[in-house]
Order: C-alpha cells, then structure tokens, then sequence
C-alpha cells in the first residue's frame, strides 16, 4: 500500500511516498481503508520531534516510533478482529489512529465512533483531534454555561472554528478573535462578535469574558488575565513557539498551575482525551447541524510534504485534509 512515510525527524522534506507492508488488524483493532486523514499541528511536532518534550513523551528519542504520519482518520471497516463488537466490515467510522496517511491503517474501536451521516469522509476526518479539543476544552475544563461571555483566541483555525461553534450551541455569547483574512469566517460560523487582533486589544479592559480559551499558544498569562472577570476561567490549548525543549507548552504545564494557586481567576491546563464518547457527542452536534467542519484545502496523499508547508506558514481558515480513497463520497454514496 502506499503511505507517507517518516525515518528522521526534520522538515516536510523528511516525509517521503512509499510502498509499504499493509497492516493487519489485532484481536482487538480493526483495519480501515482510510478515505480521508486530517492534518493538523500535532502531525507537525511528531515530524520535527519539536519541542524535545515530545519526545521525552514516548513518541521516539531519535527517530519516530511510529514511521507512518497521520492520526486524524475517516473511512470503512475493512476487517475487525475477533474481539471486536462494535464495527463490522463495511461500517463508516472517524475517529483517531497511528498512521492515517496511507491507504490502510489498524485503529482501536474505543478511537471511533461511527461517521456523521451528513458528512463526506473528507469533512469527517478533520473532525476528531481538532473537535474533540474544542469540545472538552469548553464543556469539561472550562465547564461552560448559558449565557456566559465566552473569548475563542485563534478563532478561525482548527480548534478555534469548532470552539466557536460549540460554545455557540451550548448557549454563550461567542466573541472570535482573528486576523482580519478570518474575520469573515468567524461570523459566518456563528461568532456574536468578532475581534480582528491586527486592529485591536481585545485584552483593554473594555471587555471582561467568564471563559477564554487560547488555542493560539503565543501570548503571555498576564496579557489573558486583563481580559479575564475576576473570577473567569482560562483554558490554554497547546503551545506554539518558545524554546527548543518545552516551546509554549510552558504557559500550560508550568505557569498557569502556579499562577492559579494565588489568583481569584482559574488558569486552567488543558490535555485532550482521545475517546469514543467525545467523538459521538460531536457526531450528534453535527448531525444536528448545530456544527459543520470548515475545510481549507485538500491535497492527495503525494502531497503530505506541502499540505503541511502550508499549515506551519499559511494559517489555514479551519482545516486542511488530506483525501487518500473516495473522500469526497457521501455515506448515502457508498
């Protein structure tokens, strides 16, 4: 089978198309022909190894455990193993796996769920990582309520345009902060207000949220706080940029934990979990239409190298997805 396939860590330019040994499913796993895979800023650490914390995480000291990229995954169960009760051959299903950038790839059944009915596999397949944050960040660490001011920093980007919808449903006063290319996004996902952050502060102290959850990773705990009510709670969703060992995961696994012991505000942690019943909540979310995957762009498997270029320097407007087999058919389709 072909498969986008990584020996070294590095650039894009370590990914390399290859012909590899199609994996069997165990007692307890089932094997998918993978239709569509997500990209997003995790496939970007598991390549660079960067910040060395990831690593240090499990994921390979000098090379990557796993060789094959790829974890967001959308497709049909080609076979199950014989512990398996939940999935049958034939069934479509999204979920989370090691190596969604190939034409095949074994999956766990508690990392699936079955794929929403109205959505193609390339929609369904940007949905578990990104959504699944988005989804715990705000009902389970930031437990939102009706009616509460709630701030999505990187609003237009993967997580960001799923937490804009989602604190919709759940009934809060959504402001998206954005650059000025992803306010007209923001408001057509349903943001009450947008802030283009080019233009101004939303931290001024004009404004006072009871949530905020920064999925952008760059600014400092001080600069969240002035936005903050006195008692609001921060949810701080991954970390980009920094040093070479934590990058920005400092803010979360460091500073907000200690912050918060001394502070009437709650500056929370946050590590999603990768679970069946998340991805089934989502599922009856976008089958009800009160949340709809935006999609970037698609590229073939081939172009794994640029599709990622593209997410680490362009700033996608929701998603980007990588279309592998028959991604753009419906389930009424198959």
């Amino acid at each position: 089978m072909k498969a986008i396939v990584q020996d070294t860590y590095g650039s894009p330019d370590v990914l390399k198309l290859r012909d590899v040994g199609k994996p069997a499913a165990g007692d307890g796993d089932v094997l998918l022909r993978v239709h569509a895979a997500g990209v997003d800023p995790g496939v970007w650490h598991l390549m660079t190894g960067l910040p060395y914390l990831v690593r240090v995480m499990g994921f390979g000291l000098r090379k990557p455990k796993v060789r094959i990229r790829g974890r967001d995954v959308a497709g049909r169960v080609e076979a199950a193993g014989k512990n398996v009760t939940r999935f049958h051959p034939g069934d479509e299903v999204f979920g989370i796996c090691e190596g969604s950038f190939a034409e095949y790839a074994s999956a766990r059944p508690d990392k699936l769920a079955p794929k929403p009915a109205n959505l193609t596999f390339e929609q369904a397949a940007v949905v578990p990582i990104s959504g699944l944050t988005a989804l715990q960040a705000l009902r389970d660490t930031g437990r939102v309520q009706p009616g509460q001011k709630v701030a999505i920093i990187g609003a237009g980007g993967g997580v960001g345009s799923f937490a804009v919808q989602l604190a919709k449903a759940f009934g809060a006063d959504v402001t998206g902060v954005c650059a000025t290319a992803k306010a007209g996004l923001v408001a057509s996902i349903g943001a009450d207000h947008v802030i283009d952050y080019t233009r101004e502060d939303f931290a001024d102290g004009a404004r006072r949220y009871d949530l905020i959850l920064d999925t952008a990773g760059n600014r400092s705990l001080s600069h969240l706080r002035r936005a903050l009510a006195p008692r609001g709670t921060l949810v701080i969703v991954g970390g980009e940029g920094g040093g070479r060992w934590l990058g920005g995961f400092d803010r979360q696994i460091l500073w907000a934990p200690i912050l918060s012991r001394f502070v009437s505000q709650r500056l929370r942690p946050f590590i999603s979990k990768e679970t069946s019943e998340g991805l089934v909540a989502l599922a009856e979310l976008i089958e009800a239409g009160k949340v709809r995957p935006v999609i970037d762009r698609a590229y073939p498997l081939s172009e794994v190298p640029q599709a990622i270029r593209y997410l680490e320097r362009g700033h996608p407007q929701g998603k980007v997805v990588i279309s592998v087999y028959g991604a753009s058919e419906s389930a009424s389709d198959g």
